[in-house]
């Protein structure tokens, strides 16, 4: 069976799960007392993959750290990996998320940060630099942070243009580059603003997660606060496919690594009452990009429950039948090897699960 990789960022350190021969090993907290809210694997490189985790320690605050023997030593740069410039008088309060680019930009990483800005790094992530362009938007000073902070939460990166980015920030909505950052633009039409006195507005959605189709780049599915939508080029515009869920309030999405059409979300009740849609632990897939969604519950708990899993708690490796896993803020960490038909509980009594990163080995 295919050698797995997991790694599970949790409110007091990283943990590490392997899969071989189909049985798991876990190993940690790495970062002990420090909260993991991102981490990224880079399997671009030759040989073994680098990990790159955004710890936040409460004493020495956010930095990056980097993996080159899956975790067995970690690296930190002498100097911080992330730093806001002087001149834009704002200091890291956050990596929310760590992105390595496709093989059509090698060495190239982005880093999500709080406040919202993006940075790019050339050498595999071990310096960064801010992208002022979208730092300074000219529809930045109406940001409003949203209940999470001011985050810019989610990179996505077209395999076949390096020049082309999309992020999505809490609370401002989508944006996108064509021109390797120099210029970008809002990219949220179709995308409802409920909380917002104009529900339509060109920017200022709270978008919480964007996963890219498997097989079409153009294709993205988004989840909001309230509203589950897909877009055909490239966020130009988008299609409310919402109906079949049972909420459209979530956080997490995620796209399979092959199969077209194919995504997975995880409703929640409400933005008043976050937990489970019906209280049932539930992963919801759309085969057919967003025209049906049927529930995967096969191994996942039959009982109330009342784990949240959180944007980045939701992910897919590019296994053969992928697998699917989530982590929730009960500390349980549950994973499918079979595109999410069946799930087995991974582990449980973690702290906080903050978001999950999983890749295949060798």
């Amino acid at each position: 069976m295919t050698e797995v990789l997991l790694t599970v960022g949790t409110r007091k350190g990283l943990f590490l799960g392997r899969r071989r021969e189909g049985t798991w090993t876990f190993d940690g907290p790495h970062f002990t007392a420090q909260a993991v809210y991102s981490i990224a694997i880079d399997t671009r490189r030759a040989a073994t993959p680098r990990i790159l985790v955004g710890g936040d320690s409460a004493h020495w605050g956010p930095s990056v750290f980097h993996s080159d023997d899956l975790g067995a030593s970690w690296t930190e740069p002498r100097q911080p990996a992330v730093k806001f410039p002087e001149f834009t008088g704002a200091s890291l309060e956050r990596v929310w998320q760590l992105r390595p680019a496709g093989p059509e930009a090698p060495g190239v990483v982005y880093a999500g940060t709080e406040p919202a800005a993006l940075f790019r790094s050339e050498d595999d992530g071990e310096s960064f630099a801010l992208v002022r362009p979208l730092w300074e938007h000219p529809t930045r000073s109406r940001w409003v942070p949203g209940g999470g902070g001011e985050g810019l939460h989610t990179i996505v990166t077209d395999p076949r243009d390096s020049r082309a980015v999309t992020v999505a920030v809490s609370t401002a909505g989508v944006f996108r580059t064509r021109d390797g950052g120099a210029s970008w633009a809002p990219a949220n039409k179709g995308v409802s603003a409920v909380f917002l006195p104009d529900p339509d507005p060109e920017f200022g959605q709270c978008v919480h997660k964007v996963a890219q189709d498997a097989a079409d780049p153009d294709r993205l599915y988004l989840q909001n606060h309230w509203g589950v939508y897909r877009s055909d080029d490239g966020g130009e515009q988008w299609t409310d496919i919402g109906a079949g869920l049972p909420s459209t309030f979530g956080f997490a999405a995620a796209a399979h690594p092959r199969r077209p059409g194919t995504a997975y979300v995880f409703p929640i009740t409400a933005d008043s009452d976050r937990v489970p849609a019906d209280n049932r632990c539930r992963v919801f897939r759309t085969e057919d990009a967003g025209k049906n969604w049927e529930p995967l519950t096969a191994g996942l708990p039959q009982e109330a429950h009342y784990g949240t899993v959180l944007r980045d708690a939701l992910c897919t490796d590019d296994a053969e039948p992928a697998g699917v896993y989530f982590g929730n803020r009960n500390g349980e960490v549950y994973a499918s090897a079979d595109d999410g038909d069946s799930w087995q509980l991974l582990a449980s009594h973690l702290p906080d699960v903050l978001c999950v990163r999983a890749a295949v080995l060798g």
